[in-house]
């Protein structure tokens, strides 16, 4: 039996009564009505949209300090380490411009479970997860466009309107960061809502206890009334999809293509083999290295990119970008400061990239895009040359 009543949702199941209240992740009136339900209800057990990840911040105060920079650049999650910034650049401006703190619904729900004793169940997905299976779906087009969203949020100093205040009380916390995003492909609300409100469902059913409030954003309510209603398998939930074959293929194809012209060139005409070389030197490492130069890196790492790009754009497994990445970290290693300072220096221009973290971050992020546009740029070359040979 499922009742609705303003933004309370109440649903009996098996024997158990469960709680839904749809919050604004942006609304001061959340956290008073949280905390008014939870005293009235004394539920056995408090679930709140959150990951373990998010909750450690919350509780905690910022965890970046334990960030280990060179794990992150060898783990392939720079672009994840800045998907999280520009969401926690987002929410600072939404608290500098209308005095909110977001998000303070879920920690008056962690109060209260502490409070009357009652049982905190973590019930969102790790957000890394919801990234990971987000970047995965999207192809070259797609993630261009989402670095291209991420960045701009993060630099924009555009004010948030009344209008799209109240918009972003009912949509999700991290949708309403990648809303554009979200309309242009339509297929992520999968795993950005759908996937995440059958996640959040089965951890709700699983909760101890015979009654249990749920503090959730008012966009996941209406799934997870559906889906509580049917068993999910969390680890399928949390598993990465596997990739596809297609850009395995074509990341091996093109410099083996690239490479067949330029021996076949070489072997016909000398002369316009080694134009061909000089070509893929200079647009792929003149690229990669102007990527580097424009995130202000240090000369060694441009001159890491310069070199290495035209290498690693032959080899899909590597990047120029994590070579200039983790040179930069070497010759300008974050401090502590650096890293505690984070949650305030993404929120300007000037502080993304004086902060040694986030400067090594977009160093990887531009020397690759600065190779990849090399490569496409110097292969088309190339098989100018080749053509013209013939």
């Amino acid at each position: 039996m499922t009742d609705h009543n303003e933004n309370i949702t109440r649903i009996e199941l098996d024997g158990k009564e469960y709680i839904l209240i749809g919050t604004a992740h942006v609304s001061k009136q959340s956290a008073e009505q949280v905390k008014r339900v939870i005293e009235q209800e004394q539920p056995d057990s408090i679930c709140v949209e959150l990951d373990k990840q998010r909750y450690q911040s919350i509780v905690k105060g910022s965890t970046w300090r334990d960030m280990d920079i060179f794990q992150v650049i060898k783990e392939k999650k720079a672009t994840l380490l800045l998907m999280n910034l520009a969401i926690s650049s987002f929410q600072k401006r939404m608290a500098k411009q209308f005095g909110i703190n977001p998000g303070q619904e879920m920690i008056q729900g962690i109060e209260s479970a502490d409070e009357i004793g009652a049982e905190l169940v973590l019930a969102d997905r790790n957000i890394q997860i919801t990234f990971a299976r987000i970047w995965r779906s999207i192809g070259l087009k797609g993630k261009m466009m989402l670095l291209t969203q991420v960045l701009a949020g993060v630099f924009s100093k555009e004010s948030i309107s009344e209008e799209e205040l109240e918009k972003m009380k009912t949509q999700d916390s991290i949708d309403s960061v990648l809303r554009e995003f979200s309309e242009a492909f339509p297929r992520l609300k999968k795993p950005l809502i759908d996937e995440r409100d059958q996640y959040l469902a089965q951890k709700i059913k699983k909760a101890p206890g015979e009654k249990i409030v749920a503090v959730l954003g008012a966009a996941h309510v209406p799934g997870i009334t559906k889906e509580i209603q049917k068993n999910h398998d969390l680890k399928k939930l949390t598993k990465l999809p596997p990739k596809s074959n297609v850009p395995k293929i074509i990341g091996w194809s093109i410099p083996l293509i690239i490479i067949a012209l330029i021996a076949y060139t070489f072997w016909s005409n000398p002369v316009a083999g080694w134009q061909q070389v000089v070509s893929w030197l200079i647009w792929n490492g003149g690229f990669s290295a102007l990527g580097v130069a424009l995130a202000f890196g240090h000369p060694l790492s441009i001159l890491t990119a310069l070199i290495a790009a035209p290498i690693t754009s032959l080899n899909p497994l590597i990047a120029a970008g994590w070579f200039a990445g983790f040179v930069q970290a070497l010759v300008k290693r974050p401090h502590v400061s650096d890293f505690e300072a984070l949650a305030d220096d993404v929120h300007t221009v000037k502080g993304f990239w004086n902060n040694k973290v986030t400067r090594i971050l977009l160093i990887i992020v531009f020397a690759n895009l600065g190779s990849t546009l090399g490569t496409i740029i110097a292969g088309t070359d190339i098989v100018r040359l080749f053509i013209n040979n013939l």
